[in-house]
């Protein structure tokens, strides 16, 4: 029961910290230092939901040596569904035109290849995604599987990744027991 309880805590906190910020609804998974899973194991996963409650993603903290032409910036690995697929977070001035997850303000997430022959810098490449089925994540996190942060620009297009898992595992232990965990009731969250 605390674990739930716990769990519910966290989420709350950190789409709250995220809506607070007039941000939409994602937020940071941290893995643990125990999560055995290698596709996830010391990742920093940057997560949204979907309209019909499945979670997506794009890991931070994977660059590969492949290199995008003409810009020469790395394509980093975003998760293990569609691994052959290139997506793209960008920054938007305004809403895209066509389908795109809205991240954080003024940032979006696509696949489309409509939206990503029209990019302009600043936007980082991933080959894959994330992805969890409703409920899923919070299972996974009630068994003690990740942290939960709240997101920001800063941490998506920060330059050097290496050393990014270390540093939030840390502010995540940190706060964990800092965090209120009963008093959110802001977004439509209660």
């Amino acid at each position: 029961m605390r674990a739930r309880a716990w769990l519910a805590g966290a989420l709350l906190a950190a789409f709250s910290a995220a809506c607070l910020a007039q941000t939409p609804n994602s937020v940071l998974l941290v893995a643990k230092p125990g999560l055995s899973d290698p596709n996830f194991s010391q990742t920093v996963v940057l997560v949204t939901q979907a309209d019909d409650g499945s979670t997506v993603g794009v890991i931070l903290n994977r660059p590969t040596p492949v290199r995008h032409e003409p810009t020469g910036e790395p394509v980093f690995t975003g998760g293990p569904v569609m691994p052959r697929t290139m997506l793209a977070l960008f920054r938007s001035e305004s809403v895209p035109r066509g389908p795109s997850f809205h991240v954080l303000q003024g940032l979006y997430l696509s696949m489309h290849p409509a939206v990503l022959e029209r990019l302009e810098p600043p936007y980082r490449l991933y080959s894959g995604f994330a992805g969890w089925s409703p409920g899923q994540l919070e299972r996974e996190i009630a068994a003690d599987g990740w942290y939960v942060l709240p997101a920001s620009e800063e941490l998506v297009f920060r330059r050097d990744s290496a050393g990014m898992w270390e540093e939030l595992v840390d502010r995540a232990s940190a706060h964990r027991t800092a965090w209120p965990l009963t008093r959110f009731h802001v977004c439509g969250y209660s």
